[in-house]
């Protein structure tokens, strides 16, 4: 498909048909987004294609805790787990919905639909070989995804191309350690996300975002937004 309709018609899919996707098709998405800019050119991640029924199981089981915090926070309109946000209110949410048991029937029935992708894949990157520029600044930072998250968006629009769908999740970064266990990662990989690859039961094109001028300003942060 042409880019610049790729660019703008590629969107989360978290609903997959049963069709099955070969190993070849997958071959060439990741050749595709290996091509990824990244610091140094030093490509530090690390792809683990979970295809075992047990591992994909709990990759799967893994992420409904998580889902279920995420959930929460959104239906008490707030920001999940922002930098910023007040802790204390954050988890007397979370636990008054873990109490609750509220939106638990949501939260496994997006689960469920979300792994029932036949392409799952284990995203890390490699803290030797990262380029993290960020590493000594003492506060919260997002500068060494840089080298990780471009690899992981060219797999997302290569698998658009192949006409699947998918979506990138970092949930499972609130289990890392059973994600690590689970898969065997060894001591030095930091899990960036988890990409969930498949046949779209919906191909989203029209997708709904902000405008330039709401998010981009001249000279200044409080400048006047950018306009054409």
């Amino acid at each position: 498909m042409e880019l610049l309709d790729a660019l703008r018609g590629t969107g989360a899919v978290r609903d997959f048909t049963a069709e099955s996707v070969d190993r070849a098709t997958l071959w060439r998405i990741l050749d595709v987004a290996r091509f990824a800019p990244n610091g140094g050119n030093r490509q530090a991640w690390h792809v683990t294609v979970v295809e075992d029924p047990a591992q994909r199981a709990a990759l799967r089981d893994l992420y409904v805790e998580p889902w279920s915090e995420y959930f929460a926070q959104v239906m008490a309109g707030v920001t999940p787990w922002s930098p910023l946000a007040d802790r204390v209110a954050e988890e007397g949410i979370i636990d008054a919905a873990r109490a609750s048991g509220q939106g638990m029937e949501t939260v496994r029935a997006r689960v469920e639909s979300t792994f029932a992708a036949p392409v799952q894949l284990v995203v890390h990157g490699d803290l030797h070989r990262l380029v993290a520029t960020d590493r000594d600044l003492g506060h919260y930072t997002m500068v060494a995804g840089a080298s990780i998250y471009p690899f992981v968006w060219n797999l997302l629009l290569a698998a658009r191309e192949e006409g699947l769908g998918g979506v990138l999740t970092t949930m499972h970064a609130r289990v890392e350690a059973q994600v690590n266990e689970l898969v065997g990662a060894p001591e030095g990989l930091s899990l960036a996300c988890v990409v969930l690859l498949g046949h779209p039961v919906h191909q989203p094109t029209r997708l709904r975002r902000e405008s330039v001028e709401s998010f981009t300003t001249v000279d200044r942060f409080d400048g006047p937004a950018f306009t054409a």
